[in-house]
């Protein structure tokens, strides 16, 4: 669900070459299909998935596999999208990981000390993912600072205060508590569903969680101002504040949601690992920026792709899935995983300068 900043207006005297953002403007609109990056990602994919079904028959199997890969993609998913908000606006939020384990906290207090249900639980650590990532924003706003600089130091005061929350008023680690539903969501799947004589595997219930998260944030980048808004804001800074867009409270928005998401990734791994624990999030900064980039957002602002952020989570977790039933080593897993994922950004964008080039051509 790409979302970019239409190419201006520009008028052309007569007789005169077109400038150069309209002739690159026009590059790209005949560009193959091929060239899409997300047509990309979905053939790497299909081939990665032919590959290890070949080599191990059970990447296919639906409990061993399927199924759990589908709830991984689901947190790992969310979490490119909350750092897809800040990339909108050519930011980045390195704090993704311990906003995530802040609203944990909050929703794993609220479960043991107030007794509240699954739901409003969930909602209270929303809130607070939120108004820390809004934070953020303010802080980027009135200072002026990099919001590489502000995120890194909002990480770095996230983990001492979530340590120091757990070890006196979560009693160590985790929350021992499960609220009801819990376990129902992190067990139990929708049937499988049927295309003619083709059946797919069983969905996890916490799918379509992610898969709200998905349609609203391509929703808001594809139709609503703020989102437009928050593009321009990314695509030129000065251009928008000179066109009369609020800027400031754009920058805001989008560290908010930022923190939102992240809100609501540590609360889907929670589900799927069964704790709300302290280490929430320690995995989340490379994927958070490993999926919306493979997808085609762009670190400089101004162009996202929410579908592109679901299909580079969904390439990464079937490489993790795919070296692990073939028995590497967390530590070979880990070198073979940024291997092939700088092949696979490598090979993009030699496939991307080619269709460009025989795109341009007259």
């Amino acid at each position: 669900m790409p979302a970019s900043l239409p190419e201006p207006d520009v008028a052309t005297p007569p007789d005169s070459e077109p400038p150069p953002t309209q002739s690159a403007a026009a590059a790209r609109r005949g560009l193959p299909f091929w060239a899409n990056p997300r047509f990309g990602l979905f053939a790497v994919l299909v081939v990665l998935v032919l590959v290890f079904s070949s080599l191990r028959p059970s990447f296919l199997n639906t409990y061993l596999t399927l199924v759990p890969m589908q709830a991984d993609l689901s947190v790992f998913a969310v979490v490119g999208l909350a750092q897809l908000c800040v990339l909108s606006l050519g930011h980045m939020n390195l704090a993704v990981p311990r906003m995530a384990a802040i609203s944990a906290f909050a929703m794993g207090w609220s479960y043991q000390h107030l007794n509240l249900p699954l739901w409003p639980g969930m909602v209270v650590g929303l809130v607070v993912g939120t108004a820390v990532g809004a934070a953020a924003g303010w802080i980027i706003v009135t200072t002026g600072a990099n919001s590489f600089v502000v995120t890194l130091a909002l990480d770095f005061a996230l983990v001492g205060l979530v340590s120091l929350l757990y070890s006196h008023v979560g009693d160590g680690v985790a929350f021992s508590v499960h609220p009801a539903g819990m376990d129902t969501l992190r067990i139990d799947t929708f049937s499988n569903y049927c295309m003619g004589n083709v059946c797919g595997p069983p969905v996890p219930l916490i799918v379509p969680i992610a898969l709200v998260a998905v349609i609203a944030v391509g929703l808001l980048f594809r139709v609503s101002r703020v989102g437009r808004e928050m593009l321009m804001t990314g695509s030129n800074l000065k251009a928008a504040q000179l066109s009369g867009i609020p800027t400031s409270r754009r920058i805001i928005q989008a560290h908010a949601m930022s923190g939102l998401l992240s809100a609501l990734a540590g609360f889907l791994l929670a589900i799927n690992s069964g704790a709300f624990s302290a280490d929430i999030g320690n995995s989340f900064l490379l994927p958070s920026f490993l999926s919306p980039v493979l997808g085609g957002t762009l670190l400089a602002g101004g162009a996202v792709s929410v579908l592109g952020t679901v299909l580079g989570a969904a390439l990464t977790e079937v490489i993790r899935t795919g070296l692990n039933l073939l028995n590497f080593s967390v530590q070979a897993l880990n070198i073979y995983i940024g291997l092939v994922l700088v092949a696979a950004l490598s090979l993009d964008r030699l496939r991307h300068v080619i269709a460009e080039r025989r795109g341009s051509r007259p």
